[in-house]
């Protein structure tokens, strides 16, 4: 059915498309969960009794009424909200034949089974597009569908490893250090969710579909940015320097009288600046230190002379100080500190929506980060219990009452 500009404004840029998702864990489902607050209709297939592998990744889980965990972790509500779910087994014939059609439904199709691991099942791109010639099927995998590594798992710690940011994380006599967070599975389903936008364009060009095929450790490659391409340039291969920038001196964490701060001096202009906030003009007039291609090449003196004169003053004054003049700093917020912060209310980065197993009756949620002025990101479902949709879906897409 065509829909207003006004009901696409209310019900999201993407509104009306299908999404049938066969992923699970970290990269896939955040990948959908962007395309569902834009407005898809998402539909998350999960294997009955078990579904999401992230389900049992706690602690912790939502707790009912009487305080006992429910079979929801975090981890799973972190990626999973916008979608409806369908229980299927499709290891079994009749499974598989349900998902196939599903598939002639729907607009796009993700999915992160190992290389060919959804052939045997009929349910790979080649086994797919005859039947809907306009489908975009996005494939996730540790090395993509080519390589010599293609045939091999992927988890995040380890395209962290192969692809290079562990290298480049930790301080500089300490062992290789992961981020914090999956962040090499969110930036892969960040990439496929743009590539996948990019091919619905195309395809509402054309009617064309076609088939993605994205990798962590590619993905991982590509967001080496600056450092990668210093290498390239160079040939020299970059050292851990823990807090430090590469290419920016001073920019880096530095410990104050009541703990710790950031400082990122951008240019040499606020290199002055800085200097005076601190009462030692003199350092901005230093031979040595009166470009940022001098501080780098003196990094080692600069860093020395500016920590004890840092480690003297408290956190609030040289954060005003430093505000007042125009530098560049901030705190470094405990997760508690940054939930509570009224940057993060203003910009509604904490969301709660209504949950069935929460004894509260709601789960609190990280909001989406984009800001439409037309068509505004909408949080229409929480994350789904497993298979509680498995009628509606099969109802409302194929017009059936069963999944026999």
């Amino acid at each position: 059915m065509e829909q207003t500009d006004n009901q696409s404004a209310r019900l999201g840029s993407l509104s009306g498309i299908r999404v049938l998702d066969l992923t699970r864990i970290l990269a896939g489902p955040s990948s959908t969960q962007l395309l569902g607050d834009y407005g898809a209709d998402i539909v998350k297939v999960e294997k009955p009794g078990a579904g999401d592998d992230t389900r049992a990744w706690g602690l912790p889980y939502v707790r009912d009424a009487e305080g006992n965990e429910t079979s929801e972790s975090a981890y799973y509500l972190s990626t999973n909200r916008n979608k409806r779910s369908i229980a299927v087994d499709i290891a079994t014939p009749e499974g598989a034949a349900t998902i196939r059609r599903l598939a002639t439904k729907c607009d796009i199709l993700v999915e992160n089974f190992k290389v060919g691991g959804l052939k045997k099942y009929g349910l790979d791109y080649d086994s797919l597009k005859d039947a809907n010639p306009s489908i975009i099927y996005c494939s996730i995998t540790g090395f993509g569908q080519t390589g010599p590594n293609a045939a091999l798992a992927g988890y995040d710690l380890m395209a962290q490893g192969y692809g290079g940011i562990m290298s480049l994380t930790g301080v500089p006599d300490g062992e290789p250090m992961k981020v914090g967070v999956g962040i090499t599975d969110i930036m892969c389903g960040m990439y496929a969710s743009t590539a996948i936008l990019a091919a619905l364009r195309h395809r509402d060009q054309t009617d064309e579909g076609q088939h993605i095929d994205i990798a962590l450790v590619d993905s991982q490659v590509a967001w080496l940015i600056n450092e990668g391409v210093n290498y390239l340039t160079s040939g020299e291969v970059p050292k851990r320097r823990g807090n430090q920038h590469p290419n920016i001196v001073p920019y880096q964490v530095f410990e104050v009288s009541d703990g710790y701060l950031i400082v990122a001096v951008g240019n040499d202009n606020q290199f002055v600046k800085f200097c005076g906030v601190l009462g030692h003009p003199e350092l901005a007039t230093d031979s040595r230190y009166t470009s940022n291609i001098k501080r780098i090449e003196n990094r080692k003196t600069l860093i020395e002379t500016l920590v004890p004169i840092i480690a003297n003053i408290d956190k609030q004054t040289l954060l005003t100080g430093m505000n007042a003049a125009g530098v560049t700093c901030g705190p470094i917020n405990r997760l508690d500190e940054v939930f509570a912060s009224d940057q993060v209310a203003a910009r509604d980065m904490k969301i709660s929506m209504p949950h069935p197993l929460s004894g509260s009756g709601s789960v609190d949620l990280i909001g989406n980060p984009v800001k439409f002025s037309k068509t505004p990101v909408t949080y229409r479902k929480a994350p789904p219990v497993c298979g509680a949709d498995t009628q509606d879906i099969l109802a409302d897409w194929l017009g059936e009452t069963s999944t026999s």
